[in-house]
């Protein structure tokens, strides 16, 4: 490897980011996951960067070679990035790797030496880049928290997840979804660990130099996407595993006591960084790791009472009577993974319920929970309309109140004068037996040809909802009006400004500033009856359909309520079809089961990992601080 004398690069800040540039970028990682098979043969690696201009960028980074890939071990590494394409996805700017994408890596600690890690044999590196590293570094110290996941196996608790580095002593394939590796760090954990029986299996490793280390020595049971990278290592090769969970396992004796073994699982899914990374022998972390590998080494060979301590080990246990260390309830609860995931703030550090309640708003938390209640217990009646401008809530109609403003505005006859315009062509007929009311269909053109129905906008007279109903199952949407002075006008938001199918779309009354029918004609000729695009011509400020609920959260230092208001990302179900869709009422009545089981104890409930924001309303004189959850979602084994 060797450095290239060049004229120094253009960096960009990432407050001037634009869609669709090509940029270079200095930055600190804010987090990331480590490179994992995504589609087909591409690795993918997802880090989000920030800089001195506090501005966050998430850049998803693909390639063939998993080692073409930055080589990131921990939050607050120093980037270089070279030809970044930035491009906008779900209203964000997010950074994509372009033709030519190049990358160098830095450690962040300050006072430690300036060495890119690269797999590229040739780079630049000038004077100037290495001031804009330092620069970073000094930033970095004062606004990235260190990692506080990294630990040693003497640090380990149960019912955690954390960075392990270790050295690998041994692997085996246990089936097609689980994959042992035995590693250790030099340091022996409080909990005597869990042991694989390796009888009936294929193991690679030195099986005598295992068994001499064995109080040192920990296994690790990985699944499904890491497997493949669990096979590919070496064993002596020193790794760094993100995201390890840690917890107890319960074995019950003949003598009424639980034996209590330390479980050590990789779960598969890349959230929060899962992954297993290998680690040069030249990095500064395997330094140390080497130096405590030695002594471990040195101390076993000795003489001392391991005839006692492996005795120890095997009579660790936990009495009935609770007067171990660890409850039967922490042990229950350890094992449980949660029913939801975070989608955004991964770097969020977990606040107990307790401290939070102590503190002013506004904030943003991390928080596991379990959801002791929810209301509204019948779940149809959580569905609310939005309006994003005035943030006013309000209950959709029923369909008997629908109706009813539906028959009053039939009770005016069409006015003939309106028919047959260059918008549309209309239809008029008169029913059975309800007092000879007339019924307009006003059939908006394209091109002044008629479209197909499946791709028609009707507009309706006098119309009663059951007919209104018909007519939307077998046209593309559906506008009821009435007849004004000098063209058709919509009804009052109370009723619905567009039908497409089962989804009525409502406005909001007092933001909206209704104009007339005929504005549709700059949409027609497009054929784009898109709700927003025919509320922004009708003057409407479309209500959104959310489910607005409140969550009862406990985690056993406190207990806090909190709001859920989303339109579909919490329980990737809309709220504008669930109202009328069966399936859709069933799958989020089986979520919420899940969530907050019936006719059970509490301590068999799920965890669910939150984001929740405070902020503060004032209602009369009084202010008051609410808690709402946010960029959460139901994990997708759960649905």
């Amino acid at each position: 490897m060797s450095l290239v004398p060049v004229t120094p690069y253009t960096y960009t800040p990432l407050n001037l980011l634009k869609e669709g540039a090509i940029v270079n970028v200095y930055a600190v990682v804010k987090f990331f996951k480590p490179p994992y098979l995504s589609k087909g043969t591409d690795y993918c690696s997802v880090v989000t960067i920030v800089d001195q201009t506090n501005v966050k960028l998430t850049c998803m980074l693909f390639s063939g070679n998993y080692e073409a890939l930055p080589i990131i071990y921990k939050v607050g590494d120093i980037v270089r990035f070279h030809r970044l394409k930035i491009q906008v996805y779900k209203n964000e700017l997010q950074g994509i790797n372009s033709s030519g994408f190049a990358s160098l890596t830095f450690e962040g600690t300050l006072g430690t030496p300036v060495t890119a890690r690269t797999s590229s044999k040739l780079f630049s590196f000038t004077a100037q880049d290495e001031k804009m590293v330092e620069a970073l570094r000094v930033w970095a110290s004062t606004h990235i928290s260190a990692s506080s996941t990294l630990v040693q196996l003497c640090d380990v608790q149960p019912m955690q997840y954390y960075d392990l580095t270790c050295q690998l002593l041994g692997k085996a394939e246990v089936d097609g979804t689980a994959f042992l590796l035995k590693v250790w760090d030099g340091t022996r954990t409080v909990f005597p660990s869990w042991r694989v029986s390796i009888q009936d299996l294929s193991f690679e490793g030195d099986l005598s130099h295992i068994l001499r280390l064995q109080s040192l020595v920990i296994d690790i049971l990985v699944y499904d996407n890491h497997v493949q990278v669990a096979k590919s290592l070496k064993i002596g090769s020193f790794l760094r595993i993100y995201s390890l969970h840690t917890k107890l396992h319960s074995v019950n004796t003949d003598t009424n006591s639980s034996l209590l073994r330390l479980e050590f699982h990789l779960h598969g899914g890349t959230s929060y960084g899962r992954g297993i990374r290998v680690l040069p022998e030249t990095s500064s972390c395997v330094d140390q790791l080497k130096k405590d590998l030695e002594g471990a080494d040195t101390a076993v060979n000795q003489p001392s009472n391991s005839t006692c301590e492996s005795a120890n080990e095997d009579n660790f246990e936990l009495s009935n009577s609770g007067s171990g260390s660890v409850s039967l309830y922490e042990v229950e609860r350890c094992q449980q993974v949660s029913a939801t995931i975070l989608t955004d703030h991964q770097y969020l550090e977990k606040t107990p319920l307790c401290a939070i309640l102590k503190q002013k708003a506004p904030q943003q938390y991390r928080i596991r929970a379990k959801l002791r209640s929810y209301m509204p217990r019948r779940l149809f009646q959580s569905v609310k309309l939005l309006c994003p401008k005035c943030h006013s809530l309000q209950e959709v109609p029923y369909e008997d109140s629908l109706d009813k403003i539906l028959q009053d505005a039939a009770t005016k006859a069409p006015n003939s004068n309106l028919q047959d315009t260059s918008l549309y062509d209309s239809k008029v007929w008169s029913t059975e037996g309800q007092g000879g009311r007339q019924v307009a269909v006003h059939f908006v053109k394209n091109d002044n040809i008629l479209p197909l129905s499946s791709e028609c906008l009707i507009l309706i007279e006098g119309g009663r909802l059951c007919e209104i109903s018909k007519l939307s199952s077998k046209f593309h949407s559906v506008i009821p009006v009435r007849s004004g002075a000098e063209d058709l006008e919509l009804l009052d938001l109370s009723a619905p400004f567009l039908i497409q199918g089962k989804v009525y779309h409502y406005g909001c009354k007092q933001c909206s500033s209704l104009k007339t029918i005929q504005n549709l004609s700059s949409l027609r000729n497009k054929g784009q009856w898109i709700p927003s695009t025919v509320a922004k011509v009708l003057g409407i400020v479309p209500l959104q359909y959310v489910f607005v609920m409140t969550f009862t959260l406990d985690d056993g230092t406190g207990v806090l309520d909190v709001y859920l208001k989303d339109s579909e990302n919490f329980f990737k179900i809309p709220a504008s079809e669930v109202l009328n869709d069966d399936d859709l009422q069933k799958s989020l009545e089986t979520i919420m089961d899940m969530m907050c089981p019936p006719e059970i104890k509490i301590d068999a409930y799920p965890w669910l990992e939150c984001l929740i924001k405070s902020y503060t309303v004032t209602i009369g004189t009084e202010q008051r601080i609410c808690y709402q959850i946010f960029d959460t979602t139901v994990a997708e084994d759960t649905i």
